[in-house]
């Protein structure tokens, strides 16, 4: 699959259709749609994009009881997404039980399941932050290893997680388990608050499966140009 998912991070459709009509041209798109953009707009945003043929990668990295987790992802599964995600650190039994509810709920709707990922430590975490904000002993490497392999043995499809991460948690995990990477820069572009980033060509050597992009393609003077830049470097 090897997308190269777009951040819509965007206040309202009016801005994300804006942004997309750009796009009309560019076969196969994939986007992510955020908290930001969800939590205003609702699954109607979903609907719309689906009719335009985009595949959506729904972010809301679901973290709460095992019950609340599965009945949320119940009714996403419903929606006709790609990906989901939950965050690793919820643990092995909502893992499994936000798989239950996905499953269940693509059933009803009669369409694909999505993809289930696992957050393990966000691309903006910094070890040093990991070790005096959550109190974690392990390293940065430890931790991700492990919520990547407890991911899986849960019933995850695969992880969100830095591609720096990505070698280290293929040796630790099956061959069909994916590694979907964020925190993705052109060389010329600026970090912001990201912390372990990568370039799409460094990303490609590090075995990606996936990258997430948001503001080296949303904020560029010419986003289709970006898009077909970083598609290029990760094609290398």
């Amino acid at each position: 699959m090897r997308p190269i998912i777009i951040a819509l991070d965007f206040e309202d459709r009016e801005q994300v259709f804006h942004f997309l009509d750009q796009f009309d041209h560019q076969d196969q798109l994939f986007v992510k749609v955020g908290m930001e953009l969800f939590y205003f707009e609702g699954p109607k945003i979903l609907l719309e994009l689906r009719k335009r043929g985009i595949q959506v990668f729904l972010d809301l990295k679901l973290y709460d009881i095992p019950n609340t987790v599965e009945q949320a992802m119940y009714q996403l599964g419903q929606q006709e997404v790609s990906m989901v995600t939950v965050h690793a650190a919820g643990g092995a039994e909502m893992i499994s039980r936000a798989k239950k509810g996905l499953l269940r709920g693509s059933q009803k709707a009669g369409v694909k399941p999505a993809k289930l990922l696992a957050i393990t430590q966000l691309t903006s975490t910094s070890e040093e932050q990991m070790r005096t904000e959550q109190l974690v002993n392990a390293s940065l490497t430890e931790s991700v290893r492990h919520y990547a392999q407890l991911a899986e043995s849960s019933g995850a499809d695969g992880v969100i997680s830095s591609a720096l991460e990505d070698p280290m948690i293929h040796r630790s995990t099956s061959d069909e388990f994916l590694c979907i990477n964020p925190g993705i820069r052109l060389a010329s572009d600026s970090a912001d608050d990201q912390k372990r980033v990568v370039t799409p060509a460094q990303a490609a050597k590090l075995g990606s499966d996936g990258l997430v992009v948001g503001r080296s393609i949303t904020k560029a003077a010419d986003p289709v140009a970006a898009y077909q830049k970083i598609a290029k470097e990760w094609e290398l």
